[in-house]
C-alpha cells in the first residue's frame, strides 16, 4: 500500500518552454537552477546548463568540481561534449559558502584542475550522466555548444526549497 508521508502532496513539472526561457537568458557558460523542491527528507535541484566552445588545455588537465554532499545527473538535451570524471583535484579551492554557487545550485563542492585518473567520454544527446559525490567532473573540451539538465539531490537541504528561476517565475 501507499504509507502516508509528511511530504508534499502534488509533483512539481517544469516545461520544456520553461527550461528554454531560462537557457535562452544564459551567459556563454552557466549553470541556472529552474527550480529546487522540497520531496520531504530532501530538496531536489533542477538545473539547466549551457557551456558554449571549451577548447582542449594545452597540457591536457582539465578545469571542473567536485560536489561534496550532491550526486549530480545529467541528461544531455543538445550539442556534444567530450565530459571527464574522476582524478584527484590539484590544489582545490573550496566554493565560497556565501555564493550563489553554493547557495543555490550545488552546495559544499571543490573548484580546480585534475592532471591524471579522469576518464573521458564524448556525451550527446538523449545522455545521460550520474556523478556520485566527490567525483571531478569538468568538460575537456566542447567544440560547438552542450546543453544538459541537472538533477541535484540535496540530502543536507543547502538549497533553497521552494526557488524558482526569476524568469519562469509567475
Amino acid at each position: 500500500g501507499v504509507t502516508e508521508n509528511s511530504g508534499p502532496k502534488q509533483a512539481t513539472y517544469i516545461s520544456d518552454e520553461e527550461a528554454k526561457t531560462v537557457l535562452k537568458g544564459a551567459p556563454p557558460a552557466v549553470d541556472q537552477q529552474l527550480k529546487v523542491v522540497d520531496t520531504g527528507k530532501y530538496n531536489v535541484g533542477v538545473g539547466i546548463v549551457h557551456r558554449g566552445k571549451i577548447p582542449a588545455r594545452p597540457d591536457g588537465s582539465v578545469a571542473g568540481i567536485a560536489h561534496h554532499n550532491q550526486t549530480e545527473t545529467y541528461l544531455v538535451v543538445s550539442g556534444t561534449g567530450l565530459l571527464a570524471t574522476g582524478g584527484t583535484i590539484q590544489d582545490g579551492t573550496e566554493v565560497p559558502a556565501d555564493g550563489q554557487v553554493y547557495k543555490v545550485l550545488n552546495g559544499p563542492s571543490l573548484n580546480g584542475v585534475v592532471k591524471l585518473g579522469f576518464v573521458t567520454r564524448v556525451v550527446k544527446p538523449g545522455d545521460i550522466v550520474v556523478i556520485p559525490p566527490d567525483v571531478f567532473h569538468g568538460w575537456a573540451r566542447v567544440d560547438d555548444h552542450v546543453d544538459y539538465l541537472s538533477v541535484r539531490p540535496d540530502p543536507d537541504r543547502v538549497l533553497p526549497a521552494g526557488y524558482v528561476h526569476p524568469a519562469i517565475k509567475k
